[in-house]
């Protein structure tokens, strides 16, 4: 049996055969996998950073230079190898800081545990120093969260903590703990694998009935026009290989959402690539028409609907999703189907024959007519390098290494996902559902981190960058040897091309240099700045990092290559055209019979 008791100076516990909170809590994170944190300290998590310290040859704590970034640092470890992501702030601020990588964990299905520092439990309510009620704050934005009052409790909620995480629909989890909580000590065995207590949460029972897969199949045999609408969850469930193998056998084509990108591969003759508002013509019509969308781990949001009763109107829709609460949430399904995933395409795998598959010999001639038309292309630059351009080459030099891409949020994410093709998952690292940006710097950090020996390249633009710059310390510090293709094109693009084609060319703020120069008020022409702002290359050259600047399109594959070779972090400004959009889009609200290709 445990006893508990308070110490201020928990290194004299050793002694005594005695462990405190902090230990306890570092000891249960290593039984549940941890072996990478990314943690920033102060006043209030102080303990568990000791605490830390005594196992350096187990995990490795990196210090990014802000919580946000430490944060989503773990999901970038989160992302890439379906474990669990760790980050750790402390109170008040420290775990403010941290809301907004959480919110983003929340929307992109994540699993992630965040830690953080907390007031003692006697001064919580008295608006103490540093004090924030952060279980409050993240209520709805988490998957599940706890205020450890005991410190007896903690092997139990950091084992709940990582099966909540991972279980079901993934998602994060906090852990907010008081600095009396992590110095009180307990005397005696430690049981880091008590049993949980989760009345209610029963995750394992999500698997479809025999009579669902074969409702499914009937669905698909008698389709003349189907179409796969694939998401995040095929990649979550793990479930790439058995959907490839499907999709194979029953030739009906592919669109992937943006967080499906990699489930299925992206030159494969099947693939119709992305949906939605900037994804392919083809994919748009495809959908439109399609006698059958068979919708597996998406939850219908409006950048891929569009208008919702205009959304795949014409044919039946097979919903397959782990989460009970996405059927029928934005789109009725006829054949909805709550369970996982990966056991429902084995399922299918295992049942299907060869009269189920449909005849879509005349579909595929309409959609390659439709690929042949409306083709993901850009024109001639002349000597400038256009952003698809330098996304182009950068997969033709690296796509042989299976490189790790990730990006911030906005047209590069876009150009990006249009032109950088993925033949495996976990690959793309994307801030989807939230759209953050700043993300693709310090996220790339976490992949390089958890994947030491791959190429981790983060695409990025100079809005983005500015947004977490201060991670390229971290690269440098932590010899994390991160490539950064940034798309320099002085403004705020995406606003910027909503501004274009909404608002007259009314330029409101999205200009990031100067204001005393003409494209502040929208009067600039220019295609080239003689000047950028900020100098991207003495910024990173400040913080360590190698860079430099290219300008002409000739100039480009030498300056990647550079790049690629390159022994640590590097960073290559890439001035491009302002002037250029993202096409095909929808706008916003609107259908297929809207999108814009020009």
């Amino acid at each position: 049996m445990m006893t508990v008791a308070i110490c201020e100076r928990p290194e004299v516990t050793a002694a005594k055969n005695v462990v405190n909170g902090a230990e306890i809590m570092v000891q249960a994170l290593i039984k549940q996998g941890m072996d990478v944190i990314f943690a920033y300290p102060g006043g209030c998590s102080m303990p568990l950073h000791q605490a830390l310290t005594f196992h350096r040859d187990e995990v490795r704590t990196i210090l990014p230079r802000h919580e946000q970034g430490g944060a989503f640092a773990a999901q970038g470890v989160a992302r890439t190898t379906g474990k669990v992501g760790v980050c750790m702030g402390t109170s008040g601020p420290g775990a403010t800081n941290l809301v907004t990588a959480i919110a983003d964990a929340k929307m992109d299905s994540i699993p992630m545990v965040a830690i953080t520092g907390q007031v003692p439990t006697t001064v919580i309510g008295t608006d103490a120093f540093q004090e924030t009620p952060i279980v409050e704050i993240c209520r709805a934005i988490t998957k599940h969260h706890y205020l450890v009052t005991d410190v007896r409790d903690i092997p139990r909620v950091v084992k709940e903590a990582f099966h909540i995480a991972n279980t079901g629909r993934p998602g994060p989890v906090l852990i907010d703990m008081p600095k009396n909580v992590q110095l009180a000590t307990v005397s005696g065995d430690v049981d880091y694998d008590p049993p949980m207590n989760l009345p209610g949460y029963h995750p394992e029972v999500r698997k479809a009935h025999p009579n669902q897969i074969r409702q499914i199949l009937a669905a698909i045999r008698e389709s003349k026009k189907p179409v796969f609408y694939i998401g995040g969850g095929v990649i979550q469930a793990d479930a790439s290989e058995e959907f490839t193998k499907l999709a194979r056998k029953t030739r009906i084509p592919v669109a992937t959402t943006v967080m499906g990108i990699g489930a299925f591969p992206g030159d494969d003759e099947q693939s119709l690539h992305m949906l939605g508002m900037h994804g392919t013509v083809y994919s748009n019509f495809a959908v439109a028409e399609a006698d059958l969308l068979i919708a597996l781990g998406v939850r219908f949001d409006d950048r891929v609907t569009g208008k919702l009763e205009e959304f795949a109107k014409h044919g039946k829709i097979i919903h397959v999703d782990i989460d009970a609460s996405e059927i029928h949430k934005n789109k009725v399904a006829h054949i909805p189907v709550v369970a996982n995933v990966k056991q429902v395409l084995q399922g299918l795998n295992a049942m299907i024959a060869d009269d189920d598959v449909p005849d879509t010999s005349a579909w595929w001639e309409k959609l390659n007519a439709w690929k042949k038309q409306y083709p993901l292309a850009y024109k001639d630059s002349g000597d400038f390098i256009l952003p698809q351009y330098a996304i182009d080459e950068l997969c033709r030099q690296t796509r042989a290494k299976n490189p790790y891409v990730c990006v911030g949020v906005g047209q590069h994410q876009m150009w990006a996902a249009q032109f950088f093709k993925f033949d495996e998952p976990r690959h793309w690292l994307s801030s989807s559902g939230l759209g953050t940006m700043g993300f693709g710097l310090p996220a790339a950090m976490g992949v390089q981190a958890q994947h030491p020996d791959s190429l981790v390249i983060d695409i990025d633009g100079d809005g983005c960058m500015l947004m977490n710059v201060q991670e390229l310390a971290t690269l440098h510090c932590e010899k994390l040897p991160v490539k950064i293709l940034l798309l320099n094109n002085q403004h705020l693009g995406m606003v910027m091309q909503w501004e274009d084609r909404f608002h007259e060319g009314n330029r409101a703020h999205t200009y990031l240099g100067p204001v005393d120069h003409p494209e502040a008020v929208g009067a600039g022409e220019g295609a080239h700045y003689e000047e950028t702002y900020p100098n991207f290359v003495q910024v990173a050259r400040g913080f360590g990092v190698g860079a430099a600047q290219v300008r002409r399109k000739q100039d480009f594959p030498a300056a990647l290559a550079e790049m690629l070779a390159y022994d640590g972090p590097y960073l290559l400004d890439v001035v491009c055209p302002y002037q250029e959009h993202v096409l095909p889009m929808i706008p916003s609200g609107k259908t297929v019979h809207d999108i814009i290709v020009e």
